[in-house]
């Protein structure tokens, strides 16, 4: 979920992400260049370096000089885990609270489509 108040970085950072969680990249994949990458998205080059380079800071991509930006041994793992603490700590707090508002069961919830 694209959130608009964030930094266009941080969203792109988002995709980018999720785009790992979700398997069209795995550990040692060549990511799209930074050239690509804003012009699919429609966004400013330098700004796609920037969430790039928050990547490569977390030691989840690998620079080879030359060659190009890759997805770090081990950072498929370590995203999960990170996004799933997120998750459970900010995101499903306030999502639980509204379920039991609303009176919402378990059985409600179509988990099989999610």
């Amino acid at each position: 979920m694209a959130d608009e108040s964030k930094p266009v970085y941080l969203r792109l950072r988002e995709i980018i992400a999720a785009s790992i969680l979700d398997g069209e990249f795995s550990d040692g994949d060549l990511l799209p260049s930074v050239r690509a990458f804003a012009a699919t998205q429609g966004a400013n080059p330098l700004t796609v370096a920037k969430a790039y380079q928050s990547f490569q800071d977390d030691g989840l991509v690998v620079v080879k000089r030359g060659v190009g930006m890759f997805v770090a041994d081990g950072a498929t793992r370590r995203l999960r885990e990170a996004e799933r603490e997120r998750f459970l700590d900010r995101v499903w707090p306030p999502v639980a609270a509204q379920i039991k508002r609303l009176g919402i069961r378990l059985d409600d919830l179509d988990l099989a489509k999610a």
